[in-house]
């Protein structure tokens, strides 16, 4: 069979077989994940991210890939969970960027499309580790850049794809230490493996095996983004004194006479203020722009359309009155919610005991989550839409949630910062340095900071023979991980977590927080208390019961 030109209908029944063949290996790509433990979720995250775009697609079946490739887009966006689902998300979002306008494309536009998508993903990453999904994705991209310079048909350009995706990820060890160590391949890298198969298997005429669908999930929230937070300084000091927030709908006639770039478009804002971002669509452009002549924003975005849901504040105003200096007026608008909140602290956290700890000292949302499920961005922007509050600060508690909550972040209309908190004890810690009084960026930095002075240890159990981190493990041993190192190893789980201990205390250790889990029983906890006791007399304890899955022990050594 020979494809030379791929349309929309045809796409989303590539979406379609790449989603089922990831959703039938998922837990193959869970079992590749580094570290042994029991809540490896690799191929779990990866396959509720891209089901959720597979779902989008098939509600908004069309003809035009280009339009279809801005639904897939926008479905993974808020169904991304964890880094491997979110760094997905933005491939097919570099990749849905460079087709928008196109109706069909050919095989060089279809492997240029793919390196937009690797060119995204990277940005997208603070700090980019080569042996991942990202270096897979982008030595198939490169190939496929290659081989559509001599090839047309798609089909053909494709099993290229697949076959250099499949050797770069056998390299993936080569790059990642940790990987020939343990002597696996890149689970995120293996995920994509099978979306590009599925997507292979489609083009050919072919079908992988047959998956049950996946359970409904509720519509699509609107995507936005968040605006800028000022910092605090004297009102003589603003320099662009109003907060100008409007929408542009775009309209044919005039993009004939100004063809809309979303880059030259934020060139051409930014020379009128600070703060600025800009998210686009395929219908509209929404804005957020500190400004000094908000009248010469708004004419230059009419250009481009009929200007909707425009909002100007006067900051200086604003700033006066936050200071006490003089009484701003309310809107006249009248609310029929209550008055929202000044602050809001969504966070995340698995069990019951700890999810109670974290409302008693202040959270106002938590989600469900953190261990064997990771929150979509979808569930993270319900949470700060749900504390209905003026600005929000997100703890993910978790390293594998952090890109999920900055991208929610970047999509609800409210000021959001993300403090990335990588484990439960840092997000305690960082919580009991919240500051009402402070601004959304200095409670960051302080948080941040709080998250310093804390070390954090966990007990949890193999669940295969390995050797990683210098120590031979056989599955059912039960390990003590310092700050993402495991450290210990012990057939006796109060032994593990007693050996654990002796690394994580010494003479300037203050306090330990020990929150008990589901499977940890009273007299393995008395066990453990007593020999801190005896052996670490100056350091108080504190018990918890955390009710965590999974991990029967977790510590907290301030």
């Amino acid at each position: 069979m020979t494809i030379k030109v791929l349309d929309g209908i045809k796409f989303a029944e590539m979406v379609r077989q790449g989603a089922n063949n990831l959703t039938t290996n998922a837990k193959t790509v869970d079992a590749l994940n580094v570290f042994p433990v029991p809540d490896g979720d690799t191929g779990t995250n990866m396959n509720l991210s891209m089901t959720s775009g597979a779902k989008e697609v098939k509600n908004n079946a069309q003809k035009h890939i280009g339009k279809l490739g801005q639904a897939l887009s926008k479905g993974l966006l808020m169904g991304a969970r964890g880094n491997s689902g979110v760094i997905l998300s933005q491939l097919f979002r570099g990749f849905s960027k460079a087709i928008e306008q196109k109706e069909t494309i050919n095989a060089g536009e279809f492997s240029r499309a793919l390196e937009a998508g690797v060119e995204t993903a990277y940005k997208a990453v603070m700090k980019p580790v080569e042996g991942t999904i990202l270096t897979v994705a982008k030595d198939s991209a490169r190939k496929a850049v290659e081989v559509a310079k001599t090839e047309e048909d798609i089909v053909k350009v494709m099993e290229e794809v697949v076959k250099e995706a499949k050797a770069s990820l056998a390299r993936t060890p080569d790059l990642l230490p940790v990987l020939k160590e343990v002597g696996v391949v890149d689970s995120g890298g293996q995920g994509l493996v099978y979306v590009y198969e599925g997507f292979l298997a489609e083009l050919k005429g072919e079908q992988l095996s047959a998956v049950p669908e996946e359970p409904s999930m509720d519509d699509l929230v609107d995507i936005e983004h968040h605006k800028s937070v000022q910092s605090h300084m004297a009102t003589e000091d603003i320099e662009f004194g109003y907060c100008t927030e409007f929408m542009v709908k775009f309209e044919d006639d005039k993009l004939a006479q100004n063809p809309f770039s979303e880059e030259q478009f934020s060139q051409d804002l930014s020379k009128h203020g600070d703060s600025l971002l800009v998210i686009a669509d395929e219908n509209l452009v929404k804005v957020h722009i500190h400004a000094e002549h908000p009248g010469d924003v708004l004419s230059y975005g009419q250009r481009y359309g009929s200007l909707i849901n425009m909002k100007i504040e006067n900051m200086r105003e604003q700033h006066t009155s936050i200071v006490g200096q003089e009484a701003a007026p309310k809107k006249a608008k009248p609310e029929p919610k209550k008055e929202k909140e000044e602050f809001g602290i969504v966070t995340v956290a698995m069990g019951s005991g700890i999810a109670e700890l974290f409302r008693s000292i202040g959270a106002s949302e938590v989600i469900e989550g953190g261990q064997t499920m990771n929150p979509s961005t979808e569930d993270i922007v319900k949470a700060i839409e749900k504390v209905h509050a003026k600005k929000v600060l997100v703890l993910p508690n978790n390293k594998n949630i952090i890109l999920a909550a900055e991208q929610a972040a970047e999509i609800v209309d409210i000021p959001v910062a993300v403090v990335p908190t990588k484990t439960v004890p840092q997000g305690l810690s960082a919580l009991l340095a919240f500051n009402p009084m402070g601004s959304l960026e200095d409670n960051k930095e302080s948080m941040v900071e709080a998250t310093e002075h804390v070390k954090t240890g966990q007990v949890t159990y193999a669940v295969r023979d390995t050797v990683i981190d210098g120590l031979e493990l056989e599955t059912g041993d039960f390990m003590g991980i310092e700050d993402g190192k495991i450290k210990v190893k012990s057939k006796e789980k109060h032994d593990a977590a007693i050996q654990l201990l002796n690394e994580m205390l010494d003479d300037d250790s203050e306090i330990l927080t020990i929150l008990q889990g589901e499977e940890a029983s009273q007299e393995e906890l008395d066990q453990v208390i007593q020999y801190v006791e005896q052996n670490f007399e100056d350091v108080e304890i504190e018990v918890h019961n955390g009710n965590q899955p999974l991990y029967p022990f977790i510590f907290s050594v301030e």
